[in-house]
């Protein structure tokens, strides 16, 4: 079992930058690989990055190419999820999630998840 608990959300203009954080307690952290989601109102949860264990392996999907870095501190137990350039159509729930599979994109491959963190982008 791992539990997972987000923070640093909030209300930021646009064009700011925000930093996640999802902080796990638990099993040993490093042997999961995690993953940072976003589910707009109405909209389908969908994938954002993935950082394998030893942080060797990143993964960032599409949506938010460009303006997004993953990363995390085995040490503290933490995965970051950092977003500039922040837009109106970033406003969501982020969410993080740990898998114990090697890199994946989808909802369905992460048995943990916290509850989420709300981010609103203002224009």
């Amino acid at each position: 079992q791992v539990q997972l608990v987000e923070s640093g959300g909030g209300l930021v203009q646009a064009g700011g930058s925000l930093r996640l954080s999802c902080a796990a307690s638990g099993r040993t952290f490093s042997g999961f690989t995690m993953g940072w989601f976003r589910q707009a109102p109405g909209k389908e949860r969908t994938f954002l990055a993935a950082i394998s264990g030893s942080g060797g392996r990143i993964y960032n999907g599409d949506s938010v190419k460009g303006r997004i870095t993953i990363s995390r501190d085995n040490g503290k137990n933490t995965v970051f999820l950092q977003i500039d350039s922040l837009k109106p159509e970033d406003t969501a729930v982020y969410y993080c999630a740990a898998t114990t599979r090697t890199i994946a994109t989808v909802v369905t491959a992460y048995g943990y998840w916290g509850q989420g963190t709300q981010v609103t982008v203002s224009s």
